[in-house]
């Protein structure tokens, strides 16, 4: 398997000391157990335990002491409780047994020197309302969909990758970028898609795998309900989403279905907490802080771009394009450009932001908002010329800077722009394929803006 770029985030973790207990979270299938079963190497011992298994599951149902559950699971597991930090412990599926959560804190308080990982799903709502978190006594990191640098390492695209993370990339490796770009934009970033295009390069066969996923989402429904009722409200959102993927929605009759707002509210809100989705709501001021506004229509953020590709069928398109702006309405690479910007973003609370200006006589949307330096910075995916961006205008009008970001088929620059009200402002151009690489590039844009000013 490939690595991915989270596991350095687990060897600083490791580092740490004291060091609290981890929890992964992730959707499933996105990675979490093979993560941690590739960083178990830098471990002498490695404890893995999966709570959906009696065996592994009774020590934590039957828990008295962290003394007792050490002692038991080291010998169950066969291993040397003398080496303690010299040892991992993986608790995965600890969303079977709720209790397990809150005995975390304990191996933070009474046995620090043993690294423990947790992994589960739907965390917030799994566990019994007696269940405590044990806030402060862990961590969080989360797990997304393989991001565009990850595939090209599991693709063997080592020169790519090389040249993808040279700041500015250079000129002749644009070409081949954006067209590497467009197979990752194809099949997107769900691990097992990744491993066996890797290893086949056959897109033909990655039908049966994308069925696989999406029927496995579909089974996990009943996981999350809360009663027969929602099960059908929550497949109805599962099997929907996929159309209405990085448009704004409307709770009320999702899907063209008769359903009310509350139980589509609902159902969507659960498919959120499971990682599945994301409903992203719209930000109206241009600067800080960034505080959505949860009154106005959101923006539905799925897991993957590649299982959307697949679900509406439009993966021939993307073949023969050379924008892939063309393709959906634009709605693709919208979609595309906001999986890139959360794919390093490992904190559980991390999450999109656009702008929208809402009045009578003229709306205006700008796609993504990213936050620099104490600034607010707006983000437009869309191919054409400055003059054309007319949102973007709109919103610089009232930033209080000058620095805007546009994501194109063509190559790295930086243009100037002025907007209807006469502001003048700079515009970093950035190659699709650049999305993974926002904060270095925006350091470069920073440099060369005052460059020019001297």
């Amino acid at each position: 398997m490939f690595k991915r770029k989270l596991l350095l985030e687990l060897e600083k973790w490791r580092q740490n000391i004291p060091r609290k207990p981890l929890v992964i979270r992730g959707a499933r299938q996105v990675g979490k157990t093979t993560l941690v079963n590739q960083f178990a190497a830098q471990y002498e011992q490695y404890i893995y335990l999966n709570l959906e298994l009696s065996e592994d599951k009774e020590p934590f149902e039957n828990f008295t002491s962290i003394e007792n559950l050490l002692n038991t699971l080291f010998f169950l597991k066969n291993k040397t409780l003398a080496k303690k930090s010299t040892t991992l412990i993986f608790i995965d599926e600890i969303q079977e047994v709720p209790k397990a959560l809150n005995i975390l804190r304990y191996f933070y308080e009474l046995a620090p020197e043993i690294s423990v990982i947790a992994a589960g799903s739907m965390l917030e709502t799994l566990f019994d309302k007696n269940i405590s978190f044990p806030i402060g006594r862990v961590e969080y990191k989360v797990i997304r969909p393989v991001s565009f640098p990850e595939f090209l390492s599991a693709i063997g695209e080592n020169a790519a990758l090389e040249q993808l993370t040279q700041v500015p990339v250079a000129a002749f490796a644009q070409s081949k970028l954006l067209s590497l770009f467009h197979t990752y934009a194809l099949i997107g970033g769900m691990p097992e898609i990744v491993q066996h295009y890797a290893t086949h390069k056959d897109l033909v066969a990655l039908g049966p795998v994308y069925d696989s996923l999406i029927s496995g989402y579909m089974e996990d429904v009943e996981k999350y309900a809360k009663s027969n009722a929602q099960i059908l409200h929550i497949r109805h959102c599962i099997q929907n989403s996929f159309a209405q993927a990085g448009k704004r929605i409307k709770f009320e009759g999702f899907g063209n279905s008769a359903y009310k707002s509350r139980e589509m509210g609902e159902s969507l809100r659960t498919l959120e907490k499971a990682l599945l989705m994301q409903l992203v709501y719209p930000c109206t001021s241009a600067s800080l802080p960034m505080v959505p506004d949860i009154k106005k229509s959101p923006r539905l953020q799925i897991l993957d771009t590649g299982l959307l590709n697949y679900f509406v069928g439009i993966q021939k398109e993307i073949i023969g394009t050379d924008d892939l702006n063309r393709i959906y309405q634009g709605t693709l690479i919208e979609h595309l450009i906001g999986q890139e910007l959360l794919a390093f973003q490992y904190n559980a609370l991390s999450a999109l932001h656009f702008w929208v200006r809402e009045k009578k006589e003229s709306t205006a949307e700008v796609d993504y908002l990213f936050q620099y330096d104490g600034l607010i910075i707006p983000i437009e995916v869309k191919s054409g010329k400055e003059g054309t961006l007319k949102s973007l205008h709109s919103y610089m009008d009232i930033a209080p800077h000058i620095f805007a970001i546009r994501f194109y088929a063509g190559a790295l620059n930086i243009s100037d722009a002025i907007t209807q009200n006469g502001k003048q402002y700079k515009i970093l151009n950035l190659p699709y394929y650049l999305g993974s690489q926002i904060e270095k590039y925006f350091d470069w844009f920073i440099l060369q803006t005052k460059k020019v000013g001297h």
